[in-house]
């Protein structure tokens, strides 16, 4: 089946993606949606060249999308559209029991006649962290919501910290926002992401390391 995977570049969008090349082979892209002015991902605060680099060693294409919050579904969904022209069928997606995110993704890819796949969806939280360390994947903590994480996680790998983290009573999964991860390492990977750490940018509740190549 031709697919594309929702791309954040963290962790439950990769081990959606394992499973997914794992029922159907690789992916005909991966899609990321960016801010409207085109520098950071939406969700996890990654640059385009990162990301880039991601799909590179992951050896698949990829596609971004650009909006504010105000347009973010209108232009997500003309970018479905043009993705269903091309023959591809579905979506697939790293959200684990939001039932919001599940209707809402379900909803633009049947706006765009495709069928939405949440190959995570019910899994143990817990259990899925351990399946993605076990697997060999590596990954640095991009983001934190400071109301519930420190910024002194920014930027450390995320198997380090992932004990710490429940002391502090944070839900390893990260689903609620908590925090993102971005992925630079794995067993779908062909070689490591080999990124900088520069500034710490500040947004809202946000703290967000800047990851350059």
């Amino acid at each position: 089946m031709q697919y594309f995977c929702s791309w954040s570049g963290g962790k439950d969008s990769c081990l959606a993606l394992r499973w997914a090349i794992g029922q159907w082979g690789p992916p005909a892209c991966l899609f990321t949606m960016l801010a409207e002015d085109g520098e950071h991902s939406r969700s996890h605060g990654l640059t385009p060249e990162v990301l880039r680099a991601q799909a590179e060693a992951l050896g698949v294409p990829i596609d971004f999308g650009a909006a504010t919050w105000g347009d973010y579904e209108a232009v997500y969904v003309q970018h479905l559209i043009a993705l269903r022209a091309q023959g591809i069928e579905a979506g697939v997606f790293g959200d684990m029991d939001t039932e919001a995110h599940r209707a809402w993704e379900e909803s633009v890819c049947r706006q765009a006649g495709m069928s939405a796949h949440l190959p995570l969806w019910q899994a143990d939280r817990r259990a899925l962290v351990q399946e993605f360390l076990a697997a060999g994947f590596e990954a640095l903590i991009v983001t934190v919501d400071l109301r519930h994480v420190p910024e002194r996680f920014l930027g450390r790998p995320f198997d380090a910290v992932v004990e710490e983290l429940e002391a502090l009573g944070v839900d390893v999964s990260g689903e609620g926002g908590e925090f993102h991860t971005c992925v630079i390492g794995g067993p779908l990977f062909a070689h490591p992401i080999r990124c900088r750490q520069t500034a710490v940018r500040h947004q809202s509740d946000y703290a967000m390391v800047e990851l350059r190549l």
